[in-house]
């Protein structure tokens, strides 16, 4: 059984005066609010939404 790697991803800004590409991205990845944590899978999908917007999102590092 392999474990896959995760991706902790936080929303730091507000999705006003965005594109509706943008917020989709941010629907997508199950952001709903400032500073809300989603934890997924590490796939070109999931990289492929934060790539779309990296000035609303960032990507949390494990402390372990």
């Amino acid at each position: 059984m392999t474990d896959k790697k995760k991706l902790r991803i936080q929303q730091v800004r507000s999705p006003i005066c965005t594109t509706p590409g943008q917020r989709a991205a941010l629907v997508t990845l199950g952001l709903r609010r400032i500073r809300s944590v989603v934890e997924r899978e590490d796939s070109p999908a999931v990289r492929g939404a934060v790539a779309k917007i990296p000035h609303l999102v960032q990507i949390l590092e494990d402390k372990s």
